[in-house]
């Protein structure tokens, strides 16, 4: 009878080591499932299960790919040396997620919700939703090597500094795990429970539950690189000797005597580094023979050095084999001591020796971390007050430290090892590096005051009039069974003006700007010559001098520009104007300066015209070529201005992103569409005005129709479930019908 596994495959495709591979779920199109590998060639590769050659490679990290994540419909999330994360549906990449200062180790998604977790040599956890960083999780006291998903509301990770962490993903680090006494490298939890099971660089696997180290496996390898706990509950490890190894409780399962005792012969002529510090008193004078194995152990995977022919050798007590197994010969100076074994890591920090004291056969054990440079009377006080242990064991505890440090003195030794994704010593990482904006009160208010476009953004009412303009003969799409709200085929503008208002104001302001930047009588006629031909009041073309005017003006002081920017609102719907700010000439300056009234610390009503003015360049083919090329730019910039609570600029904001939205529902650019749903999924979250809802479920239902890659997209980024809320939505009813059909494609 085999129990074992057999080689079915040997897949190749990578030109240099592969360090991460990953199962991606069975789909319609590929019902057995995908494989995936990460390589230190900087790629990754997909394979089938039944073909040896890639698929296809997914390009575009700039250093070794060393954790991959799958998620739902095909979604894949890499975190890479390159401090980068990238977000792929099938063969391209979505997203990138930036923020790490250091290689990215670890990464994981949670689906449910559509977040994404990565991990980092920066020391750092950080989570992601729709392609921004929502939180950063710190505490670890070096890299972070492993994270595993426990529920939708908790993880646990693992890191150098020899500990496990217990994370809510709201940022509480609920509980802190020590047992291992080097580096984590991998954990994994037990299936339909929060148990799980840690590898790391002490030679041992460790199986925690209840949050309790319940029980420790020596490997005869110094380096445990990863773990997998799999569905039947077996667990699977790798280790530095270049072995898999399945271990299990099932006794149908599990191995032939003959091969536990090769691993038990392989186990016991193994060298223990006495660094590790699970060996306690390692004082090899006083250490006594076999005779001492006579005794059983008190409790499963203590550890018991004894001392025969010269040789210090180490047993473990197996509690359901009721005996010790060797678990190697400890190798080290004279004595074998710690004296030239290098540090000991104990609870994050690293320590010369780490004692395991027993304070009596039938209770537990402790650890006794201690430096030479320490007073061991301190130090046995300290280590009594911790434990809550009897101060008369002061003068016992002290004598034991100095017996056992005898001799020693400050050493810097370096203990070398080899990396699986370095293949040289140790990643040594450099040093680890959203408020609130309470919004100023609305310069536009006020009887009698100018207030820019007011009548443009109001919900619009129900019956016999267009979603967007208040116009036409829009019906109700429920009477209709019709969907009349997307794709939606043109952009959406803020046409809305007073202009006598608006040069009133400019009149009023240009009394206050600097001798340099004053307007003369004659530019403002100029100005107001510029806004009649351009709001078709008059049948006069713009003309040079109207736009250098109104460039000079667009360019005044920040606390008096937002008229200006008002006649820059209007004025670039005209083909002319149109073509000369977003023409090749000059487009450059022209977006720099609308960014520039992107700042979150900035002016609402700056912040407000500039989206508007962006929205209205989408008239004209100048204008959307423009706004295409810095789609990136413009966007990354836009989506700063979702905090606050200002219903109009929010709308300005959706808008921007629904006019993207028809852009890219023509040119069908799954990149550009990935950045813009990750924008709605973002705005979703803070924006309450509902006709800002509106035009973001416009915008997500002009994305994803006829797009399955978009539909798929949405989905891992969680955007169903945030706008359910709205099907139900009684006034307007255009939200609940617009969000019904957009449901409809998801």
């Amino acid at each position: 009878l085999n129990r074992g596994f057999t080689e079915m495959h040997c897949m190749r495709g990578h030109s240099n080591f592969v360090s991460c591979v990953c199962i991606i779920p069975p789909s319609d199109l590929y019902p057995r499932g995908l494989i995936a590998t990460g390589g230190n060639d900087h790629n990754i590769c997909i394979f089938t299960v039944d073909n040896t050659a890639p698929l296809y490679v997914l390009k575009g990290h700039k250093n070794t790919v060393c954790s991959l994540s799958s998620g739902k419909f095909g979604t894949l999330l890499s975190g890479s040396w390159d401090t980068t994360a990238k977000v792929w549906l099938h063969d391209r990449c979505m997203m990138t997620l930036q923020g790490h200062t250091a290689a990215i180790w670890a990464v994981k998604i949670l689906p449910e919700q559509g977040l994404m977790l990565t991990g980092s040599a920066d020391k750092t956890i950080k989570l992601w939703k729709a392609g921004r960083c929502e939180r950063t999780f710190t505490g670890h006291e070096d890299c972070v090597r492993g994270l595993a998903i426990l529920s939708e509301m908790e993880f646990l990770s693992c890191a150098n500094d020899a500990s496990v962490r217990r994370w809510q993903i709201s940022g509480e680090c609920l509980q802190v795990y020590y047992g291992h006494t080097n580096y984590i490298y991998s954990i994994s939890v037990f299936p339909r429970c929060k148990d799980f099971v840690t590898t790391g660089e002490d030679r041992s696997l460790r199986i925690w539950k209840r949050g309790e180290c319940t029980q420790t496996i020596r490997l005869p390898a110094q380096s445990v690189w990863c773990c997998c706990v799999l569905d039947n509950g077996d667990i699977v490890v790798g280790a530095s000797d270049g072995i898999i190894r399945v271990f299990t409780e099932s006794l149908e399962r599990t191995a032939s005597a003959e091969e536990i005792q090769a691993f038990e012969n392989e186990l016991s002529q193994a060298s223990i580094d006495p660094k590790t510090g699970d060996l306690g008193d390692i004082n090899a004078d006083d250490l006594p023979g076999k005779e001492h194995l006579k005794d059983p152990g008190t409790r499963d995977g203590q550890t018991r050095l004894i001392k025969d022919n010269g040789k210090v050798e180490a047993y473990q007590w197996s509690v359901s084999e009721g005996r010790w197994i060797k678990i190697g010969d400890v190798v080290g100076s004279s004595g074998a001591t710690q004296q030239t074994s290098g540090k000991v890591l104990f609870e994050g920090k690293e320590y010369d020796y780490v004692f395991t004291i027993d304070v009596n056969e039938s209770g537990p054990s402790y650890k006794l971390p201690y430096n030479i440079s320490d007073d061991p009377w301190l130090t046995a006080y300290n280590f009594l007050q911790k434990n809550d242990l009897n101060p008369m064991f002061l003068d016992q505890v002290a004598k034991f430290i100095m017996d056992n440090t005898k001799g020693q003195t400050l050493l810097n030794t370096n203990t070398q090892f080899s990396d699986p994704f370095t293949g040289a010593g140790r990643y040594v990482p450099g040093s680890s590096s959203g408020s609130n904006t309470v919004p100023a009160a609305d310069p536009f208010t006020g009887a009698g005051r100018y207030v820019p476009g007011s009548g443009s953004n109001a919900v619009a009412p129900l019956g016999g009039v267009d979603p967007y303009t208040g116009m036409g003969a829009y019906q109700s799409a429920a009477a209709k069974a019709e969907n009349i709200y997307f794709p939606k085929k043109d952009a959406v503008t803020f046409d809305q003006a007073n202009p006598t208002q608006i040069l009133g104001k400019l009149k009023e302001l240009n009394g206050s700007a600097n001798e340099e930047q004053k307007l003369t009588e004659d530019d403002l006629i100029i100005l107001e010559k510029l806004l009649s031909a351009t709001c078709n009041t008059s049948a006069e073309m713009p003309t040079a001098q109207q736009l250098q005017t109104l460039w000079r003006a667009v360019n005044w002081p920040e606390d008096i520009v937002f008229p200006a920017l008002d006649i820059l609102r209007l004025s670039v719907r005209h083909p002319t104007v149109n073509e000369n700010f977003c023409g090749e000439k000059d487009h450059v300056q022209f977006i720099h300066l609308l960014l520039k009234f992107l700042n979150p610390k900035g002016k609402q009503a700056n912040q407000l015209l500039a989206l508007r003015a962006l929205c209205n360049c989408f008239v004209n083919q100048a204008g959307q070529k423009l706004l295409m090329e810095q789609r990136d730019e413009i966007m990354t910039q836009a989506i700063e201005m979702k905090s606050g609570n200002n219903k109009n600029i929010h709308i300005a904001l959706a808008t921007l992103t629904l006019n993207y939205a028809v852009c890219l529902h023509k040119v069908n650019n799954i990149e550009g569409k990935a950045q813009c749903l990750s924008v709605i999924s973002t705005v979703m979250e803070v924006v309450q005005d509902l006709e800002a809802v509106f035009r973001l479920l416009v915008a997500l239902g002009t994305l994803i129709t006829d797009d399955i890659n978009a539909v798929q997209l949405a989905k891992s980024l969680g955007v169903d479930s945030q706008i359910k809320k709205y099907a139900s939505v009684s006034e307007p009813a255009k939200v609940k019908e617009c969000c019904r059909f957009v449901l409809n494609l998801l």
